[in-house]
């Protein structure tokens, strides 16, 4: 089922997601929702705030046919590496992307599913996925991790493309 975006402006946006206590059926039907939801909206990943679900769960897809296709759960930063600064855009704040300073790999744990740990070791667009969606899951957006002056810029264009 092909789930609602919740757009800039929508307070659950900014919240602070809680931990995922149980990974039931619901939650794995919430993964596979948010999964089409991506693919629909042609997205590399969806945080489950994004469509209006407080918890710490995000799907991605890179589209390379080395990396597969994933859903974690509870996930954690645990070491970052480098700065890459490329550009980003995302499904919540559709029209507008910058340059983002992040870093440049990563490792990153959570559970998989099925509740087994996971651990990701990530360099490139899927370090950049990874870390645009755990944001998510603190209430962070990648205007955040902009200039003051380009999110000035870029939250002026939001509001006129609102208004168009």
């Amino acid at each position: 089922m092909i789930l609602e975006i919740r757009t800039f402006g929508d307070p659950v946006l900014r919240e602070k997601c809680a931990p995922a206590a149980d990974i039931d059926d619901g939650m794995r039907r919430l993964a596979e929702d948010m999964r089409e939801t991506m693919y629909d909206a042609d997205g590399i990943g969806l945080a489950a705030p994004q469509v209006g679900v407080p918890v710490r769960l995000f799907v991605y897809d890179v589209r390379d046919p080395d990396i597969a296709p994933g859903v974690l759960v509870n996930p954690e930063i645990v070491e970052g590496r480098g700065t890459s600064k490329e550009e980003e855009g995302c499904l919540s704040i559709p029209g507008l992307s910058e340059i983002v300073e992040r870093s440049a790999s990563i490792v990153l744990r959570g559970l998989g599913l099925d509740g087994e740990p996971v651990e990701i070791r990530a360099d490139g667009l899927l370090s950049r996925c990874l870390q645009h969606e755990t944001d998510h899951l603190d209430g962070v957006l990648f205007l955040d991790r902009v200039s003051p002056l380009k999110r000035k810029i870029l939250l002026a264009k939001w509001r006129k493309q609102e208004r168009d």
